[in-house]
């Protein structure tokens, strides 16, 4: 093309978005096309709750960048079958910085909203499996159980060095083969809000450094003091949870603000909360 010809062609193309009604029209032609592709793939994604889990644990708060919320459980007596309802709503406090997306059986999809990573205050949002308990009681000062429990000790602790290989994992520092971590939560450090809790199974296998660790349910030591990233409750409640949970039930915690929760209701086949 020659000059004279680029020049028209600019001129033509400059002319085209000074008119509003044309730069409208394009933009929603272009939005038109994007918003309902992200839409339709995230329908497209199946339910990250597997037709094995029967205990469901659903935290919801009213935005990403809220600290307060309610946990809701649920049972069904089969794979496939009805959610059922079980107790009251309990109230919870999430981190200091509100939800941020986590890495657990869900997709990937951040679609903008933040994403959970190490020392950043949030709670991550997602599904996730819930492996096991701990705790500073004994399993027979709170038996009958039926979930894997871990009793806290001295040297029990959790890894929060991005460097280590035990990155994310609980450990006792006196049976480690290579303590190689220069950080980690002294889990025997923690009476109040360790008393009782669940590992929450975010950023493992593999864990990707700095994507977040050490993320519990677990007793809250304020009701309106939010968490470094954690979900806390009071300690009755978690104490309920621990006692009612059972390994073969595969449970599931899903965590999401309000407006995730009805975006992706059906398409994770939650059940209703009223």
């Amino acid at each position: 093309m020659d000059f004279s010809r680029q020049q028209q062609a600019a001129t033509k193309f400059s002319q085209f978005f000074q008119t509003p009604a044309a730069a409208l029209r394009i933009f929603l032609q272009t939005a038109c096309v994007l918003f309902p592709l992200s839409f339709l793939l995230m329908l497209a994604q199946p339910s990250p709750i597997p037709n094995s889990c029967t205990q469901l644990l659903l935290v919801l708060t009213p935005s990403y960048s809220a600290t307060e919320g309610f946990l809701y459980k649920f049972q069904r007596e089969k794979q496939n079958a009805p959610w059922q309802r079980v107790d009251d709503r309990i109230p919870i406090v999430v981190g200091r910085s509100g939800l941020g997306w986590g890495s657990g059986l869900h997709a990937s999809t951040s679609q903008g909203h933040p994403i959970k990573q190490e020392g950043d205050g949030r709670s991550p949002a997602g599904a996730f499996a819930l492996s096991a308990a701990f705790g500073f009681p004994s399993a027979r000062e709170l038996a009958p159980l039926h979930f894997p429990y871990q009793q806290i000790t001295q040297t029990l602790e959790c890894v929060d060095d991005p460097a280590s290989q035990h990155y994310n994992h609980l450990i006792d520092r006196k049976k480690a083969e290579n303590a190689d971590w220069q950080s980690s939560e002294k889990m025997h450090n923690v009476p109040v809000d360790y008393r009782l809790g669940v590992f929450v199974d975010h950023n493992i296998a593999p864990a990707k450094p700095g994507g977040g660790s050490c993320i519990f349910l677990h007793v809250w030591g304020n009701p309106v003091a939010p968490t470094a990233g954690c979900t806390a409750m009071a300690e009755a409640e978690m104490q309920k949870i621990i006692t009612w949970l059972r390994h073969e039930a595969k449970p599931i915690l899903v965590q999401l603000p309000q407006e995730e929760y009805a975006r992706r209701q059906e398409a994770w086949q939650l059940p209703g909360v009223k």
